[in-house]
This record gives C-alpha cells, sequence and structure tokens, in this order.
C-alpha cells in the first residue's frame, strides 16, 4: 500500500532570518522550484518545503537555497504501523543485515521519539528475521518524520547547491571570458542570491572564443534558467593595441583592455539595474591580477566589482568547475589573445593608465 510520492526540500540559511525576511525568501525559493519544475504542486510549513509528485532530481538538485532533500512517502499517524512495514519491504529490506532507524517529531503526541523508534524498531525486526541494529553503519537507514498527524518516511538524502535562492540578492553583471574562471565566479555569486547577466566582450571576432562562452554559460543555465549570453562587440582594443606598440607602451595593454570590458559592463549593469561586476580573478595569477594592478582596475569602476574567487588557486577553481559542469566547456580549443605583451606590466601606476587612456580616447569614441 504505498503512500503518496512527494519530496521534502531542506534549507538552511533561510531558517536564521527574521520572520519577514524568512517568509520572503522562502516564497523566492517556492517560485524558483516552480521555475525548474513547472506544474509541480508545493506547499510549504514551518521549516519545510514539500514538492508533491516524482520530480526531475538533477534539476531539483541545481535549485540554489535547496540544502539536500529526500523522496518520502507520506501516511497518516495512526497508518504507520502497518504502512512502514509495507515501506520496509519495497525498499529491499531483506537484502540488508543491519538497519538503524531514525525519528524526528515536530507537534504534541502521547509518545516521546525514542519510545516510538522503539516501538518501531522491534515490529521490523520481529518482521525481518535475522536483521539487526547497528546505528553507526547499517546497511540501511529508515528515517520517519512525524508532524503531527501525518508520518513522511525516507531512506536517502541528495545533496542540493545550497547556499541562498537565487534572486534574493538582487542582479550583478559577470564578464564571461569562457575560461575556467569566470564562470566560476559567476556561479558563486549566483550561490549567494544573485542573478547573473553574463557579458562577453568580442574584442577580436573569434568564433571559437565566441562559441566557448556560450558553452560556459549554456551549462550555468542550469542553474539560472533562462540565462543568454549578452555579446559585445568592442573592436576598441585592436586599434589601441596597435598604437600602444608603436609607442612602446605595450605593458600595459591588458590593462587597458580590462579596464575597457569594466566600463562596457558597467554600462550594461546601469541598463538592467545590476548593482555591480563579476569577475574571475584570483589574486596573483596573471599579471594583471597583482595587488598594484586590481588597485588600478577597480578605480575605473563606478560600481562594486566583486571577485570571489580573489584567495582561490587555480586547482581551486578547477575542482568547482568540475563539480558545477563548466569545466568541460571551459576547455574547449579557442583562440588565444593575440595581443599579449611579452613583458607585461605588474605594478602599473594609476596616473600612467590614466594618461594613456586620454590619448586613446578618440578610439573609444568612435567605438562608444
Amino acid at each position: 500500500m504505498p503512500g503518496n510520492i512527494l519530496y521534502l526540500i531542506r534549507y538552511s540559511e533561510i531558517a536564521l532570518k527574521s520572520e519577514p525576511v524568512r517568509r520572503r525568501w522562502e516564497d523566492r525559493l517556492i517560485t524558483n522550484i516552480h521555475e525548474v519544475l513547472p506544474g509541480s504542486r508545493i506547499r510549504k510549513e514551518r521549516g519545510r518545503i514539500w514538492v508533491l509528485g516524482d520530480a526531475d532530481e538533477e534539476r531539483l538538485s541545481k535549485v540554489f537555497g535547496i540544502v539536500s532533500f529526500s523522496r518520502c512517502d507520506h501516511c497518516h499517524l495512526d497508518e504507520l504501523k502497518p504502512f512502514i512495514l509495507d515501506y520496509c519491504h519495497r525498499m529491499d529490506m531483506n537484502e540488508a543485515k543491519t538497519f538503524a532507524l531514525r525519528i524526528r517529531r515536530v507537534g504534541n503526541h502521547s509518545f516521546r521519539s525514542q519510545e516510538k523508534t522503539i516501538e518501531l524498531a522491534d515490529l521490523i525486526l520481529d518482521e525481518f528475521p535475522g536483521l539487526g541494529v547497528d546505528l553507526q553503519n547499517p546497511d540501511i537507514t529508515i528515517h520517519v518524520e512525524i508532524r503531527h498527524n501525518d508520518c513522511y518516511l525516507y531512506k536517502d538524502s541528495v545533496k542540493g547547491a545550497g547556499g541562498l535562492p537565487l534572486g534574493v540578492e538582487g542582479k550583478l553583471v559577470a564578464l564571461i571570458s569562457g575560461g575556467i574562471d569566470s564562470p566560476v565566479a559567476a556561479w558563486a555569486m549566483m550561490r549567494r542570491g544573485c542573478k547573473i547577466i553574463p557579458v562577453y566582450v568580442d574584442l577580436f571576432g573569434s568564433e571559437s572564443a565566441l562559441e566557448r562562452a556560450r558553452a560556459v554559460t549554456d551549462a550555468l543555465r542550469k542553474y539560472q534558467p533562462g540565462l543568454e549570453l549578452m555579446v559585445v562587440r568592442d573592436t576598441f582594443l585592436e586599434e589601441a593595441a596597435r598604437l600602444l606598440a608603436r609607442q612602446d607602451l605595450g605593458r600595459y595593454t591588458c590593462l587597458i583592455c580590462k579596464r575597457r570590458m569594466y566600463k562596457v559592463a558597467q554600462t550594461v549593469a546601469e541598463e538592467y539595474g545590476a548593482k555591480g561586476i563579476v569577475t574571475g580573478e584570483s589574486l596573483g595569477q596573471v599579471a594583471s591580477q597583482t595587488l598594484d594592478n586590481l588597485y588600478v582596475l577597480n578605480e575605473v569602476a563606478d560600481m562594486p566589482v566583486y571577485r570571489p574567487l580573489i584567495a582561490y588557486d587555480k586547482v581551486d577553481a578547477e575542482k568547482i568547475a568540475r563539480v558545477i559542469g563548466t569545466f568541460e566547456p571551459s576547455i574547449m580549443p579557442a583562440d588565444s589573445c593575440s595581443v599579449v605583451p611579452y613583458k607585461p606590466s605588474t605594478k602599473a601606476k594609476l596616473d600612467i593608465i590614466k594618461e594613456i587612456e586620454a590619448r586613446l580616447r578618440h578610439l573609444g569614441e568612435t567605438q562608444g
């Protein structure tokens, strides 16, 4: 007699918020679940969200704000004894040598949790001769959550994406190069509740680099449904690099380029109401990411620049990329930048950079 199938959704940080914020964030999480499971029936009670019926677990595992979830069977409290025996048979308890029973209880009842645990465990042991109890390392664990007059039985938990519900912190523009770091940085800010507007600044018209950026955006779309890459074509650097090389200033090319990208990102952010810019920069990883050069880069933006990978090394970023599914598209073959200087500046001075930009302003005005 199988019960109604549903999913128990668990969250963590939402529970720490004030009541008004908690309700608002719960509602946002429910909206986000509806977006990946259209047509699903969802209800909530304090500390729990329930998705009724079968669900696509792969899609559910990508919803930010969900710490874990379990597929449950449901019955009423007065049906629990025969129901748990039927549940054990359906869970192939005959194949197990040991088991553990975990009971969590909410509400006022005539029994204590320990009493109910012993009662149900004895019932299971009578039904399955030869089965033993092992509370440390059982072959199978059966969880029973008793909430007032309702009982929910499950044996496994699926890890969710964690973090905060997507959208509770507003929007950010993410500069996406297509490499390993920038999509991981975008994902990290998505996980903290920010909707992302991914922007690829197309400097050289490389089809392979653009295809790679689109591929990583496709991977990120699993976490933010409807995500689309915005492509901004800007030929400013092609001409700027030639002028800098002629004037023996090629060592500043990367910084000039990145400051230009920041300006593009800020323009998009202002248009779409975003509250900052996200980049995949990590301190000291390349010449443009030294402390001196990051200071120079920050100055050009009139809004916050978020760098969630600032203290990570490349191995850290690669590990995350493999887990979230952006690593493979990030290593697709793509044209490399043809104007990277042989000896880029690692300690640029802001006044020098601004002076160079003043000389190049006519190019920017032509492209802008």
